[in-house]
């Protein structure tokens, strides 16, 4: 009895990975570049955003996020403080839903001042044009 080698590759295998991965890179990448995401205010007067901004981004529920790390509020003004202390002279860029109430901006921009930091912004959503 004589056995044949088969010098064949089951690529198969190797699909089922690459499309799992595109599928991970489809879901992932969207809130890498966008950050967290939000329903910012609309408005006509919006002026673009520099690259090299913190965002510092208020969710409706309340949840306040550094970049696209979660914060707890208590911890927010330490947070602040060991990033501003780091040498990062970045501006921030308070990014709040629109069902966010004033008081909770106002408290969030006065913890970020509070921590060192001068420069610092609101970022809104630009009106579609007619």
């Amino acid at each position: 009895m004589k056995t044949q080698l088969n010098a064949e590759i089951n690529v198969t295998p190797l699909v089922d990975v690459c499309l799992v991965l595109l599928i991970i890179f489809m879901v992932v990448i969207p809130t890498m570049v966008n950050g967290v995401d939000v329903r910012l205010p609309q408005t006509s007067a919006t002026a673009g955003v520099d690259a090299r901004v913190l965002p510092l981004t208020i969710k409706e529920d309340g949840t306040v996020y550094v970049a696209a790390d979660v914060i707890r509020r208590e911890e927010l003004g330490g947070a602040l403080q060991r990033l501003h202390s780091s040498g990062s002279a970045r501006p921030i860029a308070v990014r709040a839903d629109t069902h966010v109430q004033y008081g909770e901006v106002v408290s969030v921009i006065s913890v970020a001042r509070e921590a060192g930091w001068e420069d610092i912004t609101l970022v809104g959503e630009r009106l579609p044009q007619q």
